[in-house]
């Protein structure tokens, strides 16, 4: 029996109100946050974080004074070994890009459990280049420092997985037809949105979480749902720059001024973290009685519901049966999913 390496990398959140101003300088010292010369990133990273610090802070606080991110992907680690038992001896790693534990100190443990084989999983369904792209390069270079020899598999993407579309339809369902029971309503995707600049470089993200909730609309036609209202925005929206829309806010007091109730699914996110409790909770549900929306009911995110690891896992089963190294979808095909047009895609990138 093999021993398997399962690495699942996550964005990381503050643990305490500490961390907040060096977790906010790490998010925004990566090159794939900010593209400026290394001088001009590190000190702008270093102003934004000071800025920031004190604001973000107060966010934390809502929820406790820490993020639940690191917890919650542990607790998925734990659902995925159980699902790969099978397997022989496998262990799933949480890997976070901006807060403990780092890249560096992962692959330092990976390369203490030996493995055989290694599989690279983000839990961002959707490729960004400012997510899952910037992950997978920052664990080749701490795996290279590691001095980590065996033979990895990267799993770029999943969109469209199965697993992860009829988790969402899963736990969208009930709460749809309880809303529905009490009047009109819109179902809203809301997923982090990213600069208009970065979508303009090619990068998939935007046409991925379109894929996504189009996926899921189907997923919940095959339930009943076959005629639903529904709309995908974007959350999250910070700086000067031009963001991709339509904005969640935005949409929010749109269907207050059409008399709408509004269930709203984030769903580029597998984890709670400070944008669906505090952002999603407290600021846009605040948002929605303000514009005169009759009922506000939020999805959960997938977290362990049992499809959704069910589908991480046999998205690890396929790769480890790939021939070579190059990143692939994980939506069961195993081709890219992505158009030509979009050239930051992460399929077919290699260490």
């Amino acid at each position: 029996m093999s021993r398997v390496a399962v690495v699942l990398f996550n964005l990381g959140g503050p643990d305490g109100l500490d961390a907040v101003k060096p977790f906010l300088r790490n998010l925004f010292s990566d090159p794939a946050i900010i593209t400026a010369p290394a001088p001009v990133r590190w000190f702008l990273a270093w102003l934004i974080s000071a800025r920031r610090a004190s604001h973000a802070r107060s966010i934390y606080a809502k929820i406790g004074g820490s993020s639940p991110i690191r917890m919650q992907t542990e607790k998925q680690a734990r659902a995925l070994e159980a699902a790969l038992a099978d397997l022989g001896t496998v262990k799933a790693f949480p890997c976070m890009r901006y807060w403990h534990p780092f890249s560096d100190q992962v692959a330092r443990t990976v390369a203490e459990f030996a493995p055989d084989h290694i599989v690279l999983l983000p839990l961002y369904p959707q490729f960004s280049t400012t997510t899952s792209g910037s992950s997978i390069n920052d664990w080749y270079r701490a795996a290279e420092l590691a001095g980590l020899q065996a033979p990895s598999r990267t799993i770029c993407c999943y969109a469209q997985d199965d697993g992860f579309v009829a988790a969402q339809v899963a736990l969208i369902a009930p709460m749809l037809r309880s809303a529905l029971d009490k009047g009109p309503v819109r179902l809203l995707f809301s997923a982090h949105g990213l600069p208009k600049k970065i979508i303009a470089r090619g990068d998939p993200y935007q046409w991925q979480v379109e894929q996504t909730c189009a996926s899921i609309v189907a997923g919940l036609a095959e339930t009943g749902f076959e005629e639903l209202d529904w709309r995908v925005c974007y959350q999250s929206r910070v700086g000067p720059l031009e963001w991709i829309g339509p904005a969640t806010e935005d949409e929010i007091t749109e269907a207050g001024q059409d008399g709408l109730g509004i269930v709203l699914a984030p769903i580029a996110f597998v984890s709670e973290h400070s944008e669906t409790l505090v952002e999603l909770d407290i600021d846009y549900q605040n948002l929605a009685k303000t514009v005169g929306v009759q009922d506000y009911v939020r999805i959960p995110t997938v977290g362990t519901q049992a499809e959704f690891i069910d589908g991480l896992a046999a998205m690890t089963r396929r790769a480890l049966n790939w021939a070579d190294p190059a990143a692939r979808c994980g939506n069961g095909t195993d081709s890219r999913c992505c158009p030509a047009t979009l050239g930051a895609c992460g399929y077919g990138s290699t260490p």
